[in-house]
């Protein structure tokens, strides 16, 4: 019979992403950071490649990303008010953690796989960040997925990608619970 660890069960069953623009100071202190950090770093790889990274991104650098998404916004042609959106992510932000999907040539390791590994790490920081006590969230966005601004801003080789920016921060106020999925509509359950 397995050991139940109910607390972490609860807090599973309860967790809550911060909205990022409800996050302020105070902020994780880099050791708290590396505690973050090493808790989602224990994220499945197969094959131990560590097919990801992070950048953490601290105030003068989320505010120099702001800079920045104007101009990409304009050339990529968005809607002005998804280039505020866009722009304001980063500006109002005071500390963000990128993830950065790396993934390593492999014969035996597919590269969905290891991309797949970089999305977990994501949720990994950000649920370790919600147990420690921070209010925490996972944003992507347009200028995510835009080459020049991965490559300008962050610095980003051809091969990388970014998985999501976590956001940490001290929560204002809790928000109200969300509708969830309902779980017989997206579940089959096979017997043989």
């Amino acid at each position: 019979m397995p050991k139940p660890n109910p607390t972490a069960l609860e807090f599973l069953m309860t967790r809550r992403s911060r909205p990022a623009k409800t996050l302020t100071t105070p902020v994780p202190d880099r050791a708290m950071i590396e505690t973050l950090l090493t808790a989602a770093a224990r994220t499945p790889d197969h094959g131990k490649l560590e097919p990801w990274r992070f950048i953490v991104l601290q105030k003068g650098a989320l505010a120099r990303l702001a800079q920045l998404i104007p101009a990409r916004g304009e050339a990529l042609q968005i809607d002005p008010d998804k280039i505020i959106k866009a722009r304001d992510q980063y500006a109002n932000a005071d500390l963000a953690i990128a993830v950065v999907s790396s993934p390593k040539p492999s014969e035996k390791i597919p590269q969905i796989e290891q991309v797949y590994s970089a999305g977990a790490v994501c949720l990994a920081l950000l649920n370790a960040a919600l147990a420690a006590g921070w209010g925490a969230n996972w944003l992507s966005g347009w200028a995510s997925h835009d080459r020049d601004f991965i490559r300008d801003g962050l610095g980003l080789a051809p091969h990388e990608n970014i998985a999501g920016f976590i956001h940490l921060g001290t929560e204002q106020s809790a928000p109200p619970e969300r509708p969830r999925p309902d779980l017989a509509a997206i579940t089959t359950w096979v017997d043989a």
